[in-house]
């Protein structure tokens, strides 16, 4: 029998109560979460906005994920952003300016993957093909559609955040072990 916990997320089996036409999309959430956690243990706060090559900072990811999972699923329970949300979104890339702002960061990034999965789980797979619109624009789109855009725009952001916490993690110990 294969151990379940050294898979990724979507090969552990269904997930209880997330409908059948949503695991994918609690499968990439979940996996996010825990490559975010896995990956930014430890990680220096001194670094957390650094660009490296101008590329988007660790904090900004961070803050970017959280916000972005709120938005997408607001207009998937067919609301439009709050003062709070745009708010939020106009922030996201600003330094936070309080201790363990990594580990704040990634929890609050825990905390919204939480409630999406709660939201998940609530969702009736009757209304996955309901029109939502987005944005000031009020772009049409689905509840499946803004759900499984939420999935893979969280990917691909743990993928820019990892590749940037991993070049900022190397020159630091390069910088380190360098002797004048």
């Amino acid at each position: 029998m294969t151990q379940t916990k050294n898979l990724e997320v979507w090969l552990r089996g269904p997930l209880p109560d997330v409908p059948a036409l949503l695991q994918p999309v609690a499968h990439a959430l979940l996996q996010a979460r825990e490559e975010v956690g896995n990956f930014m243990l430890d990680f220096p706060d001194e670094l957390l906005w650094e660009r490296p090559a101008g590329v988007a900072s660790v904090g900004y990811h961070l803050q970017h994920l959280t916000g972005i999972l709120e938005r997408l699923f607001a207009y998937a329970r067919g609301e439009q952003l709050s003062e709070q949300q745009l708010a939020y979104l106009y922030a996201e890339g600003k330094p936070v300016g309080q201790d363990k702002q990594s580990e704040t960061l990634v929890q609050k990034f825990n905390e919204q993957v939480d409630k999406a999965m709660a939201q998940l789980q609530q969702t009736d797979e009757s209304s996955l093909t309901e029109s939502r619109r987005v944005g000031r624009a009020q772009v049409e789109s689905t509840v499946m559609g803004l759900l499984f855009h939420a999935a893979e725009h969280s990917m691909r952001h743990v993928g820019q955040l990892l590749v940037t916490a991993r070049v900022l993690r190397e020159r630091e110990t390069t910088n380190g072990n360098m002797v004048d």
